[in-house]
Parts: C-alpha cells; structure tokens; sequence
C-alpha cells in the first residue's frame, strides 16, 4: 500500500511517501500553498499520479490534546477535498521540533511529513 504523508503549512504542505511492503519513509516534495484551490488541484494530482492508496494528515493539537484553529485550517482544507482514498488525520505535535533534530538535505516541512508518517506506521505496527 502507498502511504502519503502531509505536514500541511500556511506557505508549504510538506510530503513524504512509503510503501508498506518496502517500510520505509521517504521524503516526496513541497507543495506551495500560496493559492489554496492550486494546492489542492496540486495535491490531488499527486495523489493520483504517484497511485497513493491513504493519506495520513497531521493533525496540529494544543499541547493538552485540545484543538485549535490550527487544527480547523487542516479540517477545513480537506473536508472538501474529494478524495477517493483513505484519510486519516494524526496527531503531530513535536513533529517539527523532531524534525529539526534530524539530519539531511530535504527541507523542514517534509522532515515533518517524515518524522509524521514514521510515527503513523510505528503506532499501527502494535
């Protein structure tokens, strides 16, 4: 199965990928999310092209677990997204902070989408 990764940002959506028979993340590219009817047309042709078969969203919860608007602006972008794959939001917090900690020559935001999926597969491994 092809997971895809998103790390959603005001400027930038970060992506990262794995195929579950392989089990390892990789890093898959930025979206600009400068024109948000282009980010989506951007994502969902991702999707698409690269035949992802779930989409595992951060989802950016309060350090007490509680939402915010943050986490509206994520539920807002993919409510109407019409995706015909699975989604499923996951909690993100310290993914960025993870991120930053780690080592490589891929940006920020798909370190995040990384250390986000990474922590997905690892979770649902139990």
């Amino acid at each position: 199965m092809n997971i895809l990764a998103v790390d959603f940002g005001t400027k930038n959506i970060g992506l990262a990928w794995c195929d579950t028979g392989i089990g390892v993340v990789f890093p898959f590219g930025v979206i600009k999310n400068e024109d948000r009817n282009k980010a989506k047309k951007d994502l969902l042709d991702f999707i698409k092209k690269e035949n992802v078969n779930m989409l595992v969203v951060g989802l950016p919860l309060s350090l007490d677990g509680n939402e915010n608007k943050n986490t509206e602006r994520v539920r807002d972008f993919f409510a109407n997204l019409d995706l015909k794959i699975k989604l499923e939001f996951f909690d993100e917090r310290f993914t960025s902070r993870q991120a930053d900690r780690s080592e490589g020559g891929v940006s920020r935001d798909e370190k995040s989408a990384m250390v986000l999926l990474e922590s997905y597969l690892e979770k649902n491994k139990k």
